[in-house]
């Protein structure tokens, strides 16, 4: 199997059904799922995924994590005849270790093509931003199965297309296709498959341009006021607004734009 050496974490030695490649030069950090053709995520694996992304959010040689696979489908989903085997105490940290990425301080993009179904989607709607091939195509097909999305799908899907388009995707494990997600608001970009990994890679060099304190504070605030009153919400922007003032990235930001420069950021 694929190996992760990591000095943070051993027992991260042999990945099940996926790797990690780390290119420090762009302070890029990939977690490819590779276990083609479908890339069915087991049990362990969500255990392992998870553990990856708390790894790489304290590595100080990644600045953005893309999460993407090999093939032609992102993920079938899960293991089916794993969820019958699993404990309930098993089961009941499925969505927990699914939202390790919107956990992670650093911006997680998910690179989406094909089947995108299952656990497969509710791991792409914890990301940050979502880019959807041409060919991808969303479900949350559990009501087949007599069940329902057990990782935050149906969630964090009601929060971006509300309960009406939900209901329609989730009860009747309605598949949506990457144009259709992106007009409703799912997917940040819909862009030809050939395109897929430019668009990716053009937009991890996007955010590096970006202050990492910045980025990190707004990532977090952003999640935390998502069911805020606006007051409150207001409120906590102000706080952290104050706070990024002491930085010295913001000072930086501000002397590169009087000087008509490019600022260099270091994250302080």
């Amino acid at each position: 199997m694929p190996s992760f050496s990591s000095p943070l974490i051993d027992p991260l030695n042999e990945l099940d059904g996926f790797r990690v490649e780390i290119d420090a030069a762009r302070e890029r950090a990939d977690i490819i799922l590779d276990r083609p053709p479908l890339n069915v995520i087991s049990m362990p694996q969500r255990d392992q995924l998870r553990l990856v992304f708390e790894t790489l959010d304290l590595d100080d040689q990644v600045r953005i994590i893309v999460l993407r696979s090999e093939g032609e489908h992102f993920s079938s989903g899960g293991n089916i005849r794993g969820f019958l085997e699993a404990t309930p105490e098993k089961v009941s940290k499925l969505a927990w270790n699914i939202a390790a990425p919107a956990r992670c301080f650093k911006p997680v993009i998910v690179a989406n093509r094909g089947y995108c179904f299952g656990v497969g989607f509710e791991i792409s709607l914890a990301c940050d931003f979502r880019i959807a091939s041409e060919t991808t195509l969303y479900s949350l097909p559990e009501q087949r199965l007599g069940q329902i999305p057990g990782s935050g799908g149906s969630a964090r899907l009601q929060k971006m297309v509300g309960i009406t388009r939900t209901k329609d995707i989730v009860m009747r494990s309605k598949r949506i296709s990457g144009e259709q997600a992106f007009a409703w608001g799912v997917a940040t970009e819909c862009v030809a498959d050939k395109d897929l990994e430019s668009s990716t890679d053009a937009l991890v060099d996007e955010l590096r341009t970006f202050a990492p304190l910045a980025q990190r504070t707004a990532k977090k605030l952003l999640n935390d006021t998502e069911d805020a009153f606006l007051t409150t919400a207001i409120e906590l922007e102000g706080h952290s607004y104050s706070r990024l003032r002491t930085s010295e990235d913001f000072k930086e930001g501000v002397e590169a734009f009087h000087e008509k420069r490019k600022p260099n950021f270091r994250g302080a």
